[in-house]
């Protein structure tokens, strides 16, 4: 089992930035891909960037060369830095972790953050 609890999310500006961060407790040794999906409202959840144990990235076109995913092993916690926001990244952002094990996999999702961005 792995509990996930974002934080940082808010209101900002148009260009503006924000840090989120996701503290991973529980099994998060066993962790193979950690990253961010959001939900627009009306629109289906998607992946927004995502990192493997390997330290492998992927993200989304929508955000390439503007948000960052990094992670922090020693504190168990995984950011997602967002700069030159724009309003239709307005969204609750969760985080996701994944675990690819022999009986399965185990998906686990955090509560959600806000973040919503103005023109």
């Amino acid at each position: 089992q792995v509990q996930l609890v974002e934080s940082g999310g808010g209101l900002v500006q148009a260009g503006g930035s924000l840090r989120l961060s996701c503290a991973a407790s529980g099994s998060t040794v066993s962790i193979n891909v950690i990253g961010w999906y959001r939900q627009a409202p009306g629109k289906q959840r998607e992946l927004v960037a995502a990192i493997t144990s390997g330290g492998s990235t992927n993200y989304a076109d929508s955000v390439k060369g503007r948000f960052t995913i990094s992670r922090d092993n020693a504190k168990n916690t995984v950011y997602l830095q967002m700069n030159s926001l724009k309003p239709e990244d307005t969204a609750v952002f969760y985080c996701n972790a994944k675990i690819f094990a022999g009986w399965g996999t185990g998906d686990y999702w955090g509560q959600g953050t806000q973040v919503t961005v103005s023109s």
